[in-house]
């Protein structure tokens, strides 16, 4: 795709997300209620609620937390349902370009990636930080030991300070392994891979307590890790077989 195209298109989406776009004789057009019918145009997810005490957490303010899942990880849940009924809306428009739908589609999977990333963040905060030895002895037959991979999951996030990212522990089927992996944006993550554990590295997950000082961050985020609920996902994820 040409530039001129590509900011085009990154336009159009952007105003089919308010609910209009424009015509090639620039007259306003708004669509009605789409026609099309299917669960994926129509579906309306839920916020889920934070399955710990947020004035519990140590290192993590309460004012921080609730502040992270109203507004980013509620933010990413309302866009998304608002993604799908526009994107039920440009398909059922038969003029709809090529690149706006495509546009469209890319903020939607994005905002599914945030939304995914942000519940299994919530779910495996809330706990002592002390992982099991039956989960050690797993995660230390593919790092080596747990130190290893300890000391990669916190030097990932140290390299994602200041930006935007994620660190995730999954399992991946294709190998049958334990594995940490670099994911930037919302949308990087590996095939055929189940998160485990997830740590935000975007700003606001630190930076109304600890400003820049990510690594203080990192540091708290350890120290609550409720590793009994990573231990059940790798448990569900071990009955699960990939082809």
């Amino acid at each position: 795709m040409e530039r001129r195209e590509f900011i085009t298109a990154t336009a159009g989406a952007s105003l089919w997300l308010l609910g209009t776009a424009k015509t090639a004789n620039a007259e306003e057009k708004v669509l009605a209620t789409p026609k099309i019918k299917g669960k994926i145009f129509e579906l309306e997810h839920k916020l889920k609620p934070l399955p710990f005490n947020p004035t519990k957490l140590q290192g993590l303010s309460e004012k921080m937390i609730q502040s992270h899942w109203e507004n980013n990880y509620g933010g990413s849940v309302k866009t998304l349902n608002g993604l799908r009924k526009r994107i039920g809306e440009a398909i059922e428009d038969k003029d709809t370009s090529p690149y706006i739908l495509n546009g469209l589609k890319r903020e939607h999977l994005l905002r599914t990636g945030s939304v995914i990333l942000h519940e299994v963040y919530f779910g495996n905060l809330g706990g002592s930080g002390k992982c099991g030895t039956d989960l050690q002895n797993k995660i230390s037959s593919d790092f080596g030991s747990f130190e290893n991979w300890q000391n990669e999951f916190k030097k990932i996030a140290q390299g994602l300070g200041g930006g935007s990212g994620w660190v995730i522990l999954g399992y991946n089927y294709h190998f049958k392994t334990i594995e940490n992996y670099w994911s930037w944006d919302h949308m990087h993550s590996p095939p055929a891979t189940v998160p485990l554990l997830a740590m935000d590295m975007y700003e606001h997950s630190y930076q109304m307590d600890y400003g820049a000082a990510a690594a203080k961050y990192i540091d708290a985020f350890i120290q609550n890790i409720n590793w009994e609920i990573v231990e059940a996902r790798l448990e569900r994820a071990l009955k699960l077989k990939w082809i």
